[in-house]
């Protein structure tokens, strides 16, 4: 009797992919990468992907809440603390998959080593929201920043060239000066779009370059934040600490989950796997030695923002100055407008490191894919001269463009969070899978306290900040995996050089 057609495309898809089979075929590859990055560059690209978008843009709706969710308050500290450390227990499970595995592809790499092809390729249609949709939040909110700092200046741009169609919708005064074709307004914001094509074209150049670019950002970016630190430390006032928690743990959990997206990008480290001298040791402390310090910047420019301003004032703020957290809480206490500009030219700098890393990461997660058949092999080519991957950095570069000419950044973040909570999810699975599967297997790295106890915390402590964003975003995601499932059944599922 033959096996059912339906039980043997069931095995295929959770056919699982050796180690040495992934580890052989990156390095086989004819036109391989450059391996010029060591711990020092890869902790810079890892901070360089954290501190952006999140610590300057969602401190505010995360200290006071909206009508969806309650505000942390002055236990914002406390929100960032426990957010540290369910990004922790992930950190650890990447670090060990990461120097076990020393090849592009992050999470989508290891769910196939792990988990089986079908748990991979959804995991890589996950990451696109992590990285791609995450750049358009981040592209989103530069703009904003770099057109408040332009009209500093006396630049002053129409609003139809700054606007994203959504928020023109919703804003008649801009809908009536932008030109008309066939009746249909003409809405784009176009500095989201230069900023997208010119980080583009540096990550086409060369990866060494993109470091060194994003090296000196992250210098410059923390140099500001410790400027914000410095002088409005002398603004601040224990009153506005108390009540510490005006909504308890509810507060603060929710608080965790909005700035969850300020901690999102310390895994793009393991993207570079093959780019690195020694992956096995400088990839892990490229992890864990980012997280680290975006926690300690965290903490302190949390404790001085909630002194600046009290909750209630806070709570009064318009949502689009929540936005703009930081230099709000500069203003309040009359500090002087050269201050709150350092810290808006701060956040336009700091926001395009981010765009550089996770365009970066992208580009590599799209070529690892390509690699195994499930997307077209063009998305696999390496320039011969830059040796990047050239042709997926261009298109990650179009699609985020496209996407933050149109679309609301308040959208996209809830979008990208509970997309990246899922793939830490299915890491933490895979640590302990690839524990028992394979105990004898060398691990540069080790997850501490054995197999279960720390990738089980990553697993709850997830799921737990998943259940605090809002519903609509749990919609969006399910429709997002289901065109992606459309799409592996279609394509993916057919040239899968595992399947062949």
């Amino acid at each position: 009797m033959g096996v059912h057609p339906f039980r043997t495309e069931l095995r295929t898809a959770f056919r699982t992919k050796s180690i040495d089979a992934i580890v052989g075929e990156a390095e086989a590859q004819g036109a391989t990468l450059k391996r010029v990055l060591g711990p020092v560059q890869l902790v810079a690209l890892g901070v360089g992907a954290v501190i952006g978008t999140g610590i300057f843009a969602t401190i505010g709706t995360a200290s006071a809440g909206d009508a969806s969710r309650p505000g942390a308050g002055p236990a914002l500290t406390l929100s960032f603390i426990v957010t540290a450390v369910v990004c922790s227990f992930t950190a650890l499970c990447y670090a060990e998959f990461a120097a076990m595995v020393p090849a592009a592809g992050s999470a989508y790499t290891y769910a196939y080593a792990t988990l089986g092809e079908l748990a991979a390729w959804v995991i890589g249609w996950d990451l696109l929201l992590e990285y791609a949709i995450g750049n358009t939040a981040v592209a989103i909110s530069w703009a904003g920043y770099a057109d408040a700092f332009l009209r500093g200046f006396g630049v002053e741009l129409p609003r139809w060239l700054v606007t994203d169609y959504r928020t023109a919708l919703r804003t008649p005064e801009v809908l009536a000066q932008a030109p008309h074709v066939f009746g249909v307004p003409i809405v784009v914001d176009l500095l989201a779009v230069g900023i997208v094509a010119l980080v583009t074209i540096v990550l086409v150049w060369g990866v060494r370059e993109s470091a060194r670019a994003g090296t000196a950002m992250v210098a410059l970016k923390l140099a500001v934040l410790a400027f914000f630190v410095l002088v409005s430390w002398r603004s601040v006032k224990a009153s506005n600490w108390h009540p510490f928690a005006p909504n308890g743990f509810a507060g603060v959990g929710a608080g965790a989950a909005v700035i969850f997206f300020a901690y999102i990008g310390f895994d793009a480290v393991s993207t570079c796997a093959e780019e690195c001298k020694n992956p096995a040791r400088d990839v892990p402390i490229g992890i864990l030695g980012s997280l680290a310090v975006c926690t300690v910047v965290y903490v302190g420019v949390a404790a001085v923002f909630s002194g600046l301003v009290p909750y209630p004032a806070l709570v009064k703020l318009d949502p689009s100055r929540r936005a703009e957290a930081l230099a709000v809480a500069m203003e309040y206490v009359a500090l002087p407008p050269w201050a709150v500009a350092v810290v808006a030219f701060g956040s336009v700098i700091a926001q395009t490191a981010v765009l550089l890393v996770f365009q970066l990461g992208q580009a590599r997660i799209l070529m690892a894919m390509a690699r195994d058949g499930l997307l077209p092999p063009l998305f696999a080519r390496v320039h011969p001269t830059f040796r990047t991957p050239h042709v997926s950095t261009i298109v990650t570069g179009v699609l985020v463009a496209l996407i933050s000419a149109f679309a609301s950044i308040d959208e996209m973040v809830d979008l990208t969070n509970i997309g990246t909570l899922f793939a830490f999810v299915l890491v933490c699975v895979g640590v302990v899978v690839l524990r028992y599967r394979e105990p004898s297997r060398k691990r540069p790295f080790r997850v501490p306290f054995g197999a279960v106890l720390i990738p089980s915390l990553g697993l709850a402590s997830c799921l737990l900040l998943v259940a605090y964003l809002p519903p609509a975003s749990w919609l969006r995601f399910v429709g997002w995996l289901a065109a992606g499932l459309v799409v592996y059944v279609t394509y993916g599922r057919r040239h899968s050089r595992l399947r062949a």
